[in-house]
């Protein structure tokens, strides 16, 4: 069971988490919902598309991406936050920013996403104040510059280490572990051999806490299928259902509709009667 303020997940399926971004320049679709009204019309329509979760973000964190400040965030994305509070999904703020969580969490949040672990000052301290869920990522280095040469010894036991001493520091600030998500960053700090040998041994980060995976539309399947960006939806979706195979538990997808086609048919067609009924 995974406790998410307001909502209790069974995590008996994967869940789709559809992303808000109220950004200019994020990589998939900087400014498609840069204003709150589009945003929030986009919120609606990922939640009547079957998203369980709605991740809203006003602060890119694509490779290279210029900071905001955090008057600016919480500008782009409270008036969001407010105007979907009540569609029927889990919010979740994507924000590394303590404040920003602060006002967030103030305002209704019911996760936060966190791409820095909680290492800034007194984010651990806020988040173990409320009753949010919270998702614990791994990054190499910081947005800007996390894509120039990324370099391990052993990526996956790298990962695994940070995400372990994370788990432990949260819960030792209070932090229920039913309110716990860990994920391994795919393409924060790691190149695509780094991304495919994460996505080989996803069972390692299993065993720690329920794995949120995050690949849609990413360089990832550019590297693959050198497909672009627009089209890149068809490798996300397949990815996301051999990774809800692998028991990851939370899916982080542009593309919420054909997501949970995929789910309902890969269901349908890997559980026996006996199962279904």
């Amino acid at each position: 069971m995974l406790h998410c303020g307001r909502f209790h997940f069974a995590l008996d399926r994967p869940l789709v988490m559809g992303i808000v971004n109220v950004t200019p320049d994020s990589f998939f679709d900087g400014d498609h919902h840069a204003d709150a009204g589009r945003a929030i019309a986009h919120g609606q329509a990922l939640r009547e598309a079957g998203a369980d979760i709605l991740d809203i973000g006003g602060e890119s964190t694509r490779p290279g991406a210029t900071p905001v400040s955090v008057q600016d965030e919480l500008e782009r994305v409270l008036p969001v936050l407010a105007g979907l509070r009540d569609c029927g999904a889990a919010l979740s703020i994507d924000s590394m920013k303590t404040e920003v969580m602060r006002a967030a969490l103030a305002a209704g949040a019911d996760l936060i996403n966190d791409v820095n672990a909680l290492r800034a000052p007194g984010a651990l301290e806020v988040v173990a104040e409320s009753n949010c869920g919270v998702c614990l990522m791994h990054m190499q280095g910081m947005p800007q510059t996390m894509q120039i040469a990324p370099s391990y010894v052993d990526v996956v036991a790298e990962v695994e280490t940070f995400l372990r001493q994370r788990l432990d520091a949260a819960l030792q600030a209070g932090i229920a572990s039913n309110r716990l998500i860990v994920d391994p960053g795919f393409g924060f700090g790691k190149n695509p051999a780094h991304n495919i040998e994460l996505f080989h041994t996803l069972s390692r980060f299993i065993l720690q806490a329920p794995v949120l995976v995050g690949v849609s539309r990413k360089s990832l399947f550019g590297a693959l299928t050198g497909r672009p960006i627009r089209d890149r939806m068809i490798g996300s979706v397949a990815a996301a259902v051999l990774a809800a195979a692998k028991g990851a538990a939370i899916l982080r997808v542009h593309d919420v509709a054909e997501t949970v086609d995929a789910f309902t048919v890969w269901h349908a067609l890997s559980h026996s009667h006996s199962e279904r009924s």
